[in-house]
């Protein structure tokens, strides 16, 4: 008997593949293995996403699919298949293997899902004041610049005791002949303002019409007047939405931070300790 018992024994294991993917961790009992790393790593590296630690950001994204498809199933938010199949087609991520296709579904059905999620439970929750809209209009000023047409005075090669003899002019034309009094040759020119460059549009974003900027790389400018050009008339609604949606995802990434904290995750290998 102790014989046939230790036959049954080898068979079985000899049965067990040689290759059997280790189980770097788990997330609320579900397991991960090395496999499931490499095979996220390939897609992102399919996304255009590769750096030395992406093993382990790999690991992290699965957590995180784990998470937010179990927490949607409590609203009823997780995808059916006949979307994700859509969105994946749009990817573009050319030829798939058979597991590489079922972790790509499962990450978008986990985005997906997040997005629903964000959509019913955190995006009611924001509002906006005109503080908000005006300071996000700002900075988009001097970061990218406005669809607003400048008409600009600018003086370049003027001293600095020159510079401090500019005052304020009443007109555009009266910032030229004051330039040109004090010895300056006053370029004027007109365009948008995102096609300024950054400099310019940094040092004029915010500076008030007919008021000479401060002098920097020999150089002083003048608004002389603005434009709002067609573009600009949804500006408005477009930096609302934009800054709400800021604000929701911010939201959503401590909400999800928290899920994390409660999820049972164990790490088995520590080459992935998070």
């Amino acid at each position: 008997m102790k014989i046939l018992n230790i036959a049954m024994l080898m068979s079985t294991l000899l049965t067990i593949p040689a290759f059997a993917a280790q189980v770097v961790a788990t997330v609320n009992g579900t397991p991960i293995t090395d496999t499931d790393i490499t095979v996220r790593t390939q897609l992102m590296a399919k996304q255009g996403k590769t750096s030395t630690d992406n093993r382990r950001v790999a690991l992290q994204n699965i957590i995180d699919d784990d998470i937010k498809i179990k927490y949607a199933g409590n609203f009823n938010a997780v995808p059916e298949d006949d979307i994700v199949d859509k969105e994946l087609k749009k990817l573009n991520l050319g030829e798939l293997s058979a597991s590489e296709k079922a972790m790509a579904k499962n990450a978008l059905r986990a985005e997906i899902a997040w997005q629903i999620i964000v959509a019913r439970t955190v995006m009611p929750t924001i509002s906006t004041s005109k503080e908000d809209i005006a300071n996000e209009k700002a900075n988009l000023a001097r970061e990218h610049g406005l669809p607003i047409e400048m008409t600009i005075i600018r003086l370049t090669d003027i001293p600095a005791d020159i510079a401090e003899k500019l005052t304020k002019p009443k007109s555009c034309d009266g910032a030229i002949k004051m330039a040109e009094a004090l010895g300056g040759i006053p370029q004027k020119f007109t365009a948008k303002q995102y096609e300024l460059s950054a400099d310019i549009r940094e040092r004029v974003a915010t500076l008030p019409l007919l008021t000479w900027s401060k002098r920097a790389d020999n150089s002083v400018l003048l608004v002389c007047s603005t434009k709002k050009t067609d573009e600009y008339k949804n500006l408005d609604d477009m930096i609302k939405q934009n800054t709400m949606y800021k604000q929701a995802m911010f939201q959503a990434d401590q909400q999800l931070k928290q899920l994390r904290r409660k999820a049972v995750i164990v790490i088995n290998d520590d080459r992935y300790k998070l």
